[in-house]
């Protein structure tokens, strides 16, 4: 072992994280939320199929994980429009950054979030509070519908 490549390493990070440290926060607040939103929208489906006597999701059903993967997109831009009415113009500018930035739709949702955990102090209390009236509202049914579905609904 050199004396350069000694102190360019750490025993305690993994060869395949970013070197930068800002970068490697980033990568730990995205990974945390992934692991978080999962928890969210899976538990919220599992609950509505229990309360509608539907069988419990599976990995393996295209349509399950269809559903899953919008349920995604649903909460994390709910999410985003109850925190984004007290942002500052700086911050703004930087949930527009991640907004612009290359990768798909649900990849730059979740990095408009990163921004947001670093930026707000008090994001994971936000974040629980949405958690909370989202699983409530999907899991008893209450979803919000369309326009079609609130005109030729029944009852």
């Amino acid at each position: 072992m050199t004396p350069d490549s000694f102190f360019g390493t750490s025993l305690r990070r993994d060869p395949n994280q970013p070197a930068d440290l800002n970068a490697r926060i980033d990568a730990q607040i995205r990974e945390r939320l992934e692991e978080a939103v999962d928890f969210v929208c899976l538990d919220a489906l599992v609950r509505r199929r229990r309360t509608l006597a539907l069988p419990p999701p599976s990995a393996d059903n295209p349509r399950d994980r269809a559903e899953f993967t919008e349920s995604v997109g649903a909460f994390l831009a709910e999410l985003q429009t109850a925190i984004a009415p007290d942002l500052s113009e700086a911050q703004r500018r930087k949930v527009a950054a991640a907004k612009a930035a290359p990768g798909d739709e649900a990849q730059r949702l979740l990095g408009v979030h990163v921004v947001l955990a670093r930026e707000l102090p008090d994001y994971w209390q936000r974040f629980e509070t949405c958690r909370a009236a989202y699983t409530e509202r999907v899991s008893s049914g209450r979803e919000r519908r369309g326009l079609l579905g609130r005109l030729f609904s029944r009852g």
